[in-house]
């Protein structure tokens, strides 16, 4: 696979400018024959648990043209016991109920939207809960401030960070801060408003399943309601796995889930993309078992200016530079975005799926693993990438979950394709500078159906 970054930087002066390439002496370089143009290579590798605590080494191995072995290091991996949750003495619960954990991530929240949120947390009829607040480095007077809102209430457990993690890696450690004893984890945004009967509700719906979730109303900071429901042009799912790996359409703060989802889902995994703590945790609770959909809100989802994902998702400026000429230089882009497609987000759903099947395999069914192994085999079966390639077609019939996002990994496996054949027997760059090495995410290159979901969200 061509890699422009690497030929970059060992053939500066030979990559084309305005469309010619500088010729240079070869032989000044570190690399005379020109080999490392079309060097790039990626892989998944699925690794088991270890027995021990240990370091897992990964070695690289390559058979040469003379038949004989070169191998390198390419790095280790430290394998540790899990930490100890610590202890917590308000564990006792009013009744045989089992304990309600609630993971909550806070970072410079708006004060008065997190003691809103907080005092809605109280105010639960279902009163066997204890509340773990991992703060993510907030500033030193915000953390001030949340110490004040928290109080003295025992029911609040409160741990900030020595380093910002971002919410995803923040959402992680509250849920390491979970003590064994409990059986029922909820999540909690730091400025939303929960219904006084919120917990009551999913812990009478869970039942047998791994998790429950209802639906959302959207309001913005006033309280003006934004829309009633959270499946405005959007189909619900909590039954297909396949779905749900390609989108995911359960909101963390709405869920409730037992412990052996947290156990299978801690550590989260680290994909090449965006990564999300509610889009792990579901797949996981899918593949796992059943999950029980509440066909009511329980809980307004507050969006103002400060939350992440409206901002970051929010794609292309409403200004956008339309016409013919637009039209071809967005066209042009297309290989460009097709990469980043190919990357951040089937290649990261094959990792997801990798993952699922290393760690449910125990009560995965046979069409949940079919789906996983069907996703993992896309980038080179025909036959998988044909499943991919037709599942948008499902909206006709009414199943419009994955907002048609299949689409956009068909062309990403494409791209994997065409990169091929347009570098084929190249030993330089031409015209079309392709390029195989890893992109950063851009949130841009998504759908724009799936654009307006995340800035929804």
């Amino acid at each position: 696979m061509p890699r422009l970054d690497r030929f970059r930087a060992l053939h500066p002066t030979l990559v084309p400018r305005e469309g010619r390439a500088v010729e240079s002496d070869p032989q000044s370089a570190r690399d005379p024959e020109l080999r490392c143009y079309r060097s790039g290579f990626w892989a998944t590798i699925p690794i088991g648990p270890l027995d021990a605590p240990g370091e897992l080494e990964l070695r690289l191995e390559a058979r040469l043209a003379d038949g004989t072995t070169a191998s390198a290091i390419v790095g280790t991996i430290p394998v540790v016991e899990p930490p100890a949750a610590p202890s917590h003495k308000s564990l006792s619960t009013t009744g045989a109920r089992p304990l309600i954990a609630i993971c909550m991530a806070t970072y410079n929240p708006d004060l008065e939207l997190f003691r809103t949120q907080v005092e809605s947390i109280r105010a639960q009829t279902d009163r066997d809960w204890v509340c773990f607040v991992s703060d993510d480095c907030s500033a030193a007077e915000s953390f001030d401030a949340i110490t004040a809102i928290i109080g003295d209430d025992e029911r609040f457990v409160l741990s900030r960070s020595e380093r910002r993690l971002n919410f995803y890696r923040n959402f992680e450690r509250a849920l390491g801060m979970v003590p064994p004893e409990v059986e029922l984890i909820a999540l909690s945004d730091h400025d939303d408003r929960w219904y006084p009967d919120k917990l009551e509700v999913l812990r009478e719906a869970i039942g047998s399943a791994e998790l429950a979730y209802s639906d959302v109303r959207r309001v913005d900071a006033d309280g003006n309601v934004r829309a009633e429901t959270l499946w405005e042009g959007r189909s619900n799912n909590c039954t297909n796995l396949a779905s749900l790996l390609v989108s995911n359409t359960i909101v963390g703060a709405s869920c409730l889930f037992r412990r052996k989802v947290l156990e299978r889902a801690l550590p989260f995994p680290t994909g090449p993309s965006w990564n999300f703590h509610d889009h792990w945790l579901a797949l996981v609770a899918l593949a796992s078992g059943d999950l029980v959909y509440v066909h009511r809100a329980l809980y307004d989802y507050v969006q103002h200016p400060k939350a992440v994902l409206g901002h970051t998702a929010s794609g292309l400026p409403r200004d956008a530079p339309s016409g013919l000429r637009a039209s071809l230089a967005r066209w042009r882009g297309f290989f460009g975005r097709w990469r980043s497609t190919y990357f951040n987000l089937y290649l990261h759903r094959e990792l997801l799926a990798q993952d699922l099947l290393l760690r449910c395999s125990a009560d995965l069914t046979s069409r949940k693993r079919r789906a996983l192994r069907l996703m993992i085999a896309a980038g080179r079966s025909p036959l998988a990438f044909a499943w991919i390639a037709v599942r948008p077609a499902r909206a006709l019939l009414g199943h419009r979950e994955t907002l048609l996002l299949e689409a956009s990994f068909a062309k990403g496996i494409l791209w994997r394709y065409l990169i091929v054949l347009c570098t084929l027997g190249r030993e330089r760059p031409g015209r079309i500078q392709a390029d195989a090495s890893f992109p950063g995410f851009a949130p841009q290159h998504l759908g724009r159906m799936q654009k307006r979901w995340l800035a929804r969200r």
